[in-house]
This record gives C-alpha cells, sequence and structure tokens, in this order.
C-alpha cells in the first residue's frame, strides 16, 4: 500500500512538473517583432511570419523624419483601409488616420519623427496573409507589408506579391553604415495611381517637409509645409524617386518634367501692409475631392489654401479662404516668376491685391504658364 502511495504522489509530481509547463510555454511564450519606419516611404521589415493563435508584440519605431502609423488589417483589405483613411477628411488627425471599419483588426497611432509604440495581441487562429500598412495620407499606396499567419514557409521573396515590389531583395536589409536599404527598385513607380495624389519627399530647392502633387493635366506643384507657400510647379511627367526607394541617405526625388513657375516672393501672403513678412505655422491638410487643401496661420490668421490645375491652359488655381479678420491682408506675386496671374475678385495691381478686413474672405488666384 506504500509503494502504491509513493508511486502515485511520483506521478502527481510529474503531471505537475510537465503539463502546466508545457501549456505555460503555449500561452506565454512571446513573439517580438521590431518594424522601424524609414526614409522614402518604408517600413524596413516588409513581412514576417507568426504561427496561428501566437502570442505577438509588434514594436514600432519611427526613424523618418515625416509622421507614419501602422495598421495591420484583414486579409485583401489594404486598399480598402486605405481609400477609407483618405475619406477621414477633417477628422483624420484626430483618428490617427486609422477608420473605424472591421477590415482594420490592429492599429498603431501616428509617430512622430524619433517616437516608438508597441502592440501586442494574440495572432489569428485562421491561417492567411495580413497586410500591414501606414494610413497616413499619400503614404499608403507603397508603405506596406505582410503579416503571414501559417505554418507552412513563406514564398520566395523575389515573387512575394504582397510586399512592395522596389522592395523584394530581402526582408531587412542594411547599408554598412547601418541605414537600411532594398535592392530591385525599379526607376518608374511600382504600382499606377490617377492623379490628384502627393508624395511627401524631398525636392531640391524644399525644404525636408516639402508635399510633391501630382495632378491632372500633367502639371504637378510642390508645397513647403516648413514655410508654407508654394514653392514651384512643373509640366510633363511627376517624379523619379528610384534614389529615394533604393533607401540611399540624403537621396532626392528627380523633378521629371520642366518647371514653369518658381516662387520669388519672401511670401505670397503679407498681414496689414505689403512686404510684411508673417510668422507662420503649418497645421496640416485634409484631402477635398483628393485635393490636398493646406492649413496654416500667418500672425495667428487661419489660412486654407486648395491648389488645382488650371483647366484654361498649363498652370494652377490658388484658392485662398480665411476666415474673418479684422487685419488687412495682401497677395503678392512678381511679374518674372513664369506665370501670368488673374483674381476672382479683381483688383490686382503692381504685383499685389488688397482683401480688407471685417469678412471672410474667399478668393482664387489663377496662374497660366506664360507663352
Amino acid at each position: 500500500m506504500v509503494v502504491i502511495r509513493r508511486r502515485s504522489l511520483l506521478f502527481l509530481a510529474m503531471l505537475v512538473l510537465i503539463l502546466p509547463a508545457g501549456a505555460h510555454q503555449k500561452q506565454d511564450t512571446l513573439t517580438t517583432i521590431t518594424i522601424n519606419a524609414i526614409g522614402g516611404l518604408k517600413y524596413d521589415k516588409v513581412r514576417f511570419q507568426v504561427k496561428p493563435g501566437a502570442k505577438l508584440k509588434i514594436i514600432f519605431v519611427n526613424k523618418d523624419d515625416m509622421p507614419h502609423n501602422l495598421v495591420i488589417t484583414a486579409p485583401g483589405a489594404r486598399a480598402e483601409v486605405v481609400n477609407a483613411a483618405l475619406n477621414l477628411g477633417d477628422n483624420g488627425p484626430e483618428m490617427n488616420y486609422v477608420p473605424g471599419i472591421s477590415k482594420v483588426l490592429w492599429s498603431m497611432a501616428t509617430l512622430n519623427p524619433a517616437e516608438t509604440t508597441s502592440l501586442t495581441f494574440t495572432a489569428p487562429e485562421k491561417e492567411g496573409v495580413y497586410p500591414y500598412v501606414c494610413t497616413y495620407p499619400g503614404h499608403g499606396l507603397v508603405m506596406f507589408g505582410a503579416m503571414y499567419v501559417t505554418n507552412k514557409p513563406m514564398p520566395a521573396i523575389e515573387s512575394d506579391p504582397n510586399i512592395p515590389p522596389g522592395q523584394k531583395g530581402s526582408d531587412v536589409m542594411q547599408h554598412n553604415d547601418g541605414h537600411p536599404v532594398s535592392h530591385g527598385a525599379k526607376p518608374s513607380p511600382p504600382y499606377t495611381q490617377d492623379p490628384p495624389y502627393l508624395y511627401r519627399t524631398f525636392v531640391p530647392d524644399a525644404s525636408p517637409t516639402a508635399i510633391a502633387v501630382n495632378l491632372p493635366g500633367n502639371i504637378s506643384y510642390c508645397w513647403d509645409a516648413a514655410t508654407c507657400h508654394l514653392r514651384f510647379a512643373w509640366e510633363g511627367a511627376f517624379l523619379d524617386n528610384t534614389e529615394i526607394w533604393k533607401g540611399h541617405f540624403q537621396a532626392y526625388s528627380k523633378v521629371m518634367g520642366a518647371v514653369f513657375f518658381r516662387n520669388k516672393t519672401r511670401f505670397p501672403l503679407y498681414v496689414d501692409k505689403p512686404g510684411n513678412v508673417p510668422t507662420v505655422q503649418f497645421k496640416g491638410y485634409r484631402l477635398v475631392e483628393r485635393y490636398p487643401e493646406f492649413h496654416y496661420t500667418i500672425n495667428g490668421i487661419d489660412v486654407y489654401e486648395l491648389i488645382r490645375e488650371n483647366r484654361e491652359g498649363a498652370g494652377l488655381t490658388r484658392t485662398f479662404s480665411i476666415p474673418k479678420t479684422n487685419r488687412t491682408i495682401w497677395f503678392a506675386f512678381t511679374d518674372d516668376d513664369g506665370v501670368d496671374y488673374h483674381s476672382s475678385i479683381g483688383g490686382l495691381a503692381n504685383g499685389k491685391l488688397e482683401l480688407r478686413p471685417g469678412k471672410d474672405i474667399q478668393f482664387t488666384i489663377t496662374m497660366t504658364k506664360k507663352k
């Protein structure tokens, strides 16, 4: 009897040591993945694999100089989620550009440069390819990757249809100087998109916060978020981003067309009197029928600027909206910047337009390429 009891106790002890340990390992084993947002609108890790039902922690680091987020979607829903984010309009910033639809499974808030966040969750039990994407406006068409939930091997990266075409050299690559890079980038965009659309990119003759916009009619322009004004515009092809897509450090996008306008004023809007250069602050932008409308302040006065193509000839139309103010606003231009000017409210003379105080102001400046 004593021997039997001892054997029973020994058996129970083995169960205590073995069974809970196995269950504990299955429940608490944590897979940790680090994904960095890097220059050129890219994640440095374009895909990773996790087993169904596994516990996963993603550490997201923004190593770029512009904001990014990370959104994990249902299989095949990346484009739908990106489009839903674009339609958030004025609500985009406060929602971190994450639409409240069922196809969004997990998300991490928009990070400013040098910020870090993390997310811990349990991977789906259902096997499949779950995209992750940056839904910040203008990023989602090229900045994405794939979470493979499967017990099977991932496909060869060279033929993987679920990652950006320009990043099919390796899952993660590094320069000798430590800067991530991917090989195999193509000189033309790895996707097609109908204008208008925009890039946050590095453009010559602008600050690092330049916004390049491609409009219908083979017209494009560069708007500088640091200085809050239109830098230049060109006619023809848009941009060659080859060097940026390759991850080259300090690379620039190349303007492919012919520049027909280049700003030569200190600033296009003055307060109180001509030449009185204001203090400006960029407040962001929203998409109006896919056209970016820029919001900024001049000496604390709100300004909204919507730029479209000039349908009457090569050039641009710039619609300014300024809520009621008790200050006089002046619009200024020069005659040697490559375009002719026309104002929707008249009054253009000697390179300036006076906008009197006391009411909401809205006017459109039409800029047509000189013959």
